[in-house]
């Protein structure tokens, strides 16, 4: 089993979650974060450090449709093992819909 980041995250990427990751498994893209499912070991410390309710098991069926996306983009973006600054308008975008069609970015982020 492994977590993934889903739409909630886009245009929040608040980075909590990469703080307690004992394995630093997060990848950084221009407006999301996604877990690398094969580094994850599954110890679901970055689920409640999430604002946006953004990570999920993938043993939930909402899971389904994220973990391709994360498996993919986590071996094109950089890896990400600190904290960095959240976007000045993330809490605009809390709790917003559909944001995966309004905002994703196939772009890297900044990485480490």
């Amino acid at each position: 089993m492994t977590y993934v980041v889903t739409e909630a995250c886009i245009k929040c990427k608040y980075m909590d979650c990469v703080e307690v990751c004992p394995v630093d498994c997060f990848y950084e893209g221009e407006n999301m974060l996604v877990i690398h499912p094969d580094e994850c070991i599954d110890c679901g410390v970055c689920e409640p450090e999430c604002p946006p309710e953004a990570i999920l098991p993938d043993s939930d069926p909402q899971a389904d449709k994220w973990l391709e996306l994360n498996k993919d983009f986590s071996e094109q973006w950089p890896n990400i093992i600190a904290k960095g600054e959240a976007p000045a308008d993330a809490d605009e975008h809390l709790g917003e819909e559909k944001k995966y069609e309004k905002y994703f970015s196939s772009n890297p982020g900044q990485g480490d």
